[in-house]
């Protein structure tokens, strides 16, 4: 291309839209530190403890309580810069973004203790593994909704290696965790199919 196009190499890629990337022994590892403490700096979280889980186990979030309504400015902007880095649990909490309540917010700053908690895990690509594909499916039928609907999460990998995942909330509403599994596997297996 140098031969065609006058050009500049810069070297290895280091980052990219938010996106630090380090490539080294036939490996590449990507992570997203700098963007999670900015996050964290914009929420005024950078001090907040860590945690090691993003949602309290056995969490009912609902949008009809007597709680008090929070910000909704401040909420969304919240949801807006989480996007990138956890768009399964944004998905979740933006369902909410019409009335926010206390209970919405605290969720938030769980995931904001969350993502401090591992905002150094990334990544790494490399060449264990082979080059066969596997895909993994689950449902959350024990997550309760005020619409009855769960969620499916998938993650597909290349050997050793994710190259997919997705959470999304089911098409239909599953009358037992049975149901739910069905409804999660079924979703994985037209994604396998169709790309």
């Amino acid at each position: 291309m140098k031969k065609n196009f006058e050009m500049s190499d810069l070297g290895l890629l280091a980052y990219y839209i938010g996106i630090e990337v380090t490539q080294k022994g036939g490996e590449i590892s990507i992570k997203q530190t700098g963007y999670a403490n900015n996050i964290l700096s914009d929420t005024r979280m950078l001090d907040c403890n860590d945690a090691k889980i993003p949602v309290e186990p056995g969490l009912k979030l609902t949008k009809v309580t007597e709680e008090r309504y929070v910000d909704t400015t401040e909420y969304r902007s919240i949801i807006v810069l989480l996007t990138t880095q956890r768009p399964d649990l944004i998905g979740l909490l933006s369902r909410f973004m019409q009335e926010p309540q206390e209970q919405h917010m605290k969720a938030i700053k769980q995931v904001l203790r969350y993502i401090k908690g591992t905002k150094d895990y990334g990544i790494t690509y490399g060449h264990e593994g082979g080059n066969r594909i596997q895909g993994y499916s689950d449902s959350s039928y024990g997550v309760n909704t005020q619409e009855g609907k769960r969620a499916t999460g998938i993650v597909f990998y290349f050997g050793n290696s994710p190259i997919s995942w997705s959470t999304q909330k089911q098409g239909t509403i599953a009358l037992s965790s049975c149901d739910s599994e069905f409804i999660a596997a079924t979703t994985t297996a037209t994604q396998a199919l169709c790309g």
